[in-house]
């Protein structure tokens, strides 16, 4: 059976023998949580082939816990195979307007020292309508609809999105349909590890989504201590394909930093990131919009391995090398839901 949440309607009309008109009717009724008969205009021989042929699938709501210290809510959802996968939605500066942090995958393979998720190691991949229907639970958690609306998608959740990126991209094709979520592409990220091949992939087929990337240190040594997929993907590799996706979009990626007490916070940290913000900038033409990202604690007192670093000290040493940098808010810690926190719990 086909999971209609995760078909445009171009895919829906190659499946089912839908007119074009038909198959946008059918992906809008979906999408609006309707009956799929509810759609208007539809030949009854098409609903019955996509009555026969497709099924709207969901993910089982264990958990929805709301922060006590920000309007942060995650949501814990368990795959049929019984996997957890955490979803975050994130309140956005303007009242009403709500981004949602999507999981990629069940797990994470690539072990990043300062992420929850990377200590679970990979259970598998998630399928395209498992992504779509994060976003289709969060619409669901908004209080008033009609004045509430799901603004933007940020692939920031469990996994590395770039090694499920064929899922990915039919996800983000899917959510900025106009007749199923009709998310603007300029506001939806992709952040990843650094994957050089995936993210030349999704400057060509996903040119108006944006790119993040997690940095963790310009030192080679330090970054390969911190983030293992280093010895594979060395950061100048990652960067060459950062630098082509900036030419081919236009669009300046996003840089993300958690400064680590001792380990990543140094002056020498600091001046090495700046000179190679400069470089990426010389190359590619445009400059790269850094955050720095206060580390969020992955285990209890006592056992997690990493104190945060003084962000504020961080931020004013980029500065003396020459770099504005923005601190970015992270929400939640109180209910594990703020960045690098999601480990899929029940």
């Amino acid at each position: 059976m086909l999971p209609l949440q995760a078909l445009t309607p171009d895919a829906l009309a190659r499946a089912c023998g839908l007119q074009p008109a038909e198959a946008r009717k059918v992906v809008a009724a979906v999408h609006r949580g309707e009956p799929i008969d509810a759609a208007q205009g539809v030949r009854r021989v098409a609903l019955q082939a996509v009555r026969a042929l497709g099924t709207v699938p969901t993910l089982e709501v264990r958990a929805v816990r709301r922060s006590a210290l920000d309007p942060f809510v995650k949501l814990a959802l368990a795959t049929a195979d019984g996997h957890v996968i955490e979803t975050v939605r994130i309140p956005l500066e303007r009242a009403g307007r709500f981004s949602v942090c999507v999981s990629s995958q069940a797990g994470c393979a690539l072990a990043c020292a300062f992420c929850a998720t990377g200590r679970l190691g990979l259970a598998r991949n998630l399928e395209t309508w498992e992504i779509v229907e994060q976003v289709r639970l969060v619409r669901g958690t908004l209080e008033s609809p009609r004045t509430q609306r799901v603004h933007g998608v940020v692939f920031q959740g469990m996994g590395e999105p770039l090694a499920n990126v064929e899922r990915v991209i039919e996800a983000i094709r899917v959510m900025c349909d106009p007749s199923a979520m009709a998310i603007d592409a300029r506001n939806m990220t992709v952040c990843t590890s650094g994957l050089p091949t995936a993210i030349r992939r999704l400057a060509r087929e996903l040119p108006k989504v944006r790119l993040g990337l997690s940095i963790a240190s310009a030192r080679p040594e330090v970054r390969r201590s911190l983030m293992p997929i280093d010895a594979a993907h060395p950061l100048d590799e990652v960067l060459d394909a950062a630098e082509e996706h900036a030419r081919v979009t236009g669009l300046a990626p996003m840089w993300a930093v958690t400064p680590l007490s001792g380990v990543n916070d140094t002056d020498d940290d600091a001046r090495a990131l700046a000179e190679r913000l400069r470089r990426f900038e010389a190359s590619a033409g445009v400059r790269p919009r850094l955050s720095v990202v206060p580390y969020n604690a992955i285990d209890v007192p006592g056992a997690d391995p990493f104190e945060r670093g003084d962000v504020a000290r961080f931020v004013a040493s980029l500065a003396e090398h020459g770099v504005r940098a923005h601190l970015r808010y992270s929400g939640g810690s109180d209910v594990a839901a703020a960045c690098g926190q999601l480990a899929g719990r029940a």
